[in-house]
């Protein structure tokens, strides 16, 4: 694929606020760090969208020849608001509601994020670290931060020091472009009510309360790490003190990437990323998605169709298929009619997918399909344009149809090409998957191994063995064995 790995790829960066040609530190080589999920609870569907919006991205540079390492964390300690009260510590609050040990919420809802990005057929990341297998470093690099005066110790806490890292020359609110001075003129008169020396500062290590379960031992007594240090602490161990690409979804600009981009800079002296990637918010039936106010459903409930928002029950491949006609960076948004139009044109195109093997070739093609295959990658390096690029997939079906109606003509190497171009953005970058592995897809296979089960018995009731040791033989080929016992005959795949 050289002819069209020539073309640049552009990617918007929050940092900038506008798309530049995308340039990595070390040719060839990329390193892409994107925060992963706190789990102290099921996915949810805005979860599910940042991730698929990554995954695309992983795959599609893995596609163009780069070696990604893609390094996505778990936060399974520290989830604690600056003030320190432990009843707003997500995972004790889940533990007591469940009469579960933390670890065991931490186990439980990693078991549950696995298993639902396995069912939307996600790559899993190269590396994917936890904050409590990272407390070292959380502590050494805390002790850092003090020693170069960028941060305090208060109470057995200690937190970033905002007003010392503005005042040496750098700008705490450069990627959520907010102005501190004026947040600083605002509350300087709140000093002094809490433990830290300003509103703005933020906790690199939480002193523990004896009501705290999870705490580890530290040069400031014994506590946990605060959330936005974890991910500094992983990235820097693994991807460098300047790495290429940090995502994540919009609600972590602030504070959580700002106050990584402070740590980074403090700590190294360097902007500890090139390209910031965000992606926006997921709504349902126009609304932002929410438990307090009912407008909510869990990835699975999609998938199973248990629940009161959908008329059916919804393939993974549909879902993802609907996902991806949004931009990353733009608000997607989810219904009935949206799902059921999405299903209609994933079906369209699978079809004509499956027509390609009963083409004509010609000696001659009507159509150029070197354009069209330039304007899937087009698309693709316009900032990953999934939207544009999935009309362009449907262009190339179009192309399909009107060759199967013999309205056009393309040569055998054309129609090569439109196979291989549809293999690659259908099932290599846009991630659908391309095993009959649905749960429709597993019912249709039952039903007529069922069939074949009812036929196998009726001729044996008529002694016609031939045809009895002929139907389990053809299904053992195919790796579908039957049983006979007591109570019937069982199948197993």
């Amino acid at each position: 694929m050289e002819l069209y790995q020539s073309q640049e790829l552009k990617i918007y960066n929050t940092l900038t606020s506008e798309k530049s040609t995308f340039k990595p530190i070390h040719a060839g080589h990329i390193g892409m760090y994107v925060c992963g999920p706190t789990v102290y609870s099921n996915v949810h569907l805005g979860n599910v969208r940042t991730f698929m919006s990554f995954d695309v991205i992983y795959r599609y540079l893995i596609h163009l020849g780069y070696k990604v390492r893609y390094v996505r964390n778990i936060t399974d300690a520290g989830h604690l608001t600056d003030d320190g009260d432990v009843d707003n510590d997500r995972f004790v609050k889940q533990s007591r509601l469940e009469k579960l040990e933390p670890m065991e919420i931490v186990q439980k809802y990693t078991v549950d994020f696995h298993k639902v990005l396995d069912t939307f057929n996600f790559l899993p990341p190269t590396i994917e670290p936890t904050a409590t297998g990272h407390i070292l470093e959380q502590i050494e690099l805390t002790q850092k931060l003090i020693d170069l005066g960028f941060a305090y110790v208060s109470n057995g806490s200690v937190y970033f020091d905002v007003f010392a890292y503005n005042s040496k020359g750098m700008n705490y609110g450069a990627l959520s472009n907010r102005n501190i001075e004026e947040l600083f003129a605002n509350t300087r008169d709140l000093d002094g009510q809490n433990e830290k020396k300003n509103p703005q500062d933020f906790a690199l290590w939480k002193n523990a309360s004896p009501a705290h379960i999870m705490r580890w031992n530290s040069p400031w007594g014994e506590g946990f790490p605060g959330w936005h240090l974890e991910c500094t602490a992983m990235s820097t161990k693994y991807l460098g003190e300047t790495f290429d690409i940090h995502g994540g979804g919009m609600d972590l600009k602030f504070p959580h990437h700002e106050c990584e981009v402070a740590q980074g800079k403090a700590c190294n002296g360097t902007a500890p990323v090139n390209y910031w990637m965000h992606t926006n918010m997921l709504t349902m039936n126009g609304l932002r998605m929410s438990k307090s106010t009912g407008n909510y459903i869990l990835p699975m409930e999609l998938i199973t169709g248990e629940n009161s928002f959908f008329e059916k029950a919804f393939e993974p491949n549909v879902v993802r298929f609907c996902f991806l006609q949004a931009h990353y960076r733009s608000v997607l948004d989810i219904s009935n009619d949206a799902m059921v139009s999405s299903e209609k044109g994933y079906t369209r195109l699978m079809e004509a997918y499956k027509l390609l093997p009963m083409l004509k070739s010609s000696a001659t093609s009507s159509l150029d399909i070197n354009a069209w295959v330039q304007s899937c990658y087009d698309a693709m390096n316009d900032d990953f344009n999934t939207p544009i690029l999935i009309a362009q997939l449907f262009e190339g079906i179009r192309y399909i149809n009107l060759v199967n109606d013999a309205k056009e003509t393309l040569t055998s190497e054309d129609i090569e090409k439109i196979n291989n171009t549809l293999s690659i953005f259908l099932f290599d970058v846009l991630g659908i998957s391309n095993q009959n592995g649905s749960s429709s897809s597993t019912e249709k296979l039952t039903g007529v191994v069922e069939m074949l089960i009812q036929m196998r018995k009726e001729a044996r009731t008529n002694k016609n063995w031939a045809l009895s040791d002929e139907i389990r033989d053809k299904l053992l080929a195919l790796g579908i064995v039957i049983k006979d016992g007591k109570d019937g005959t069982t199948f197993s795949i």
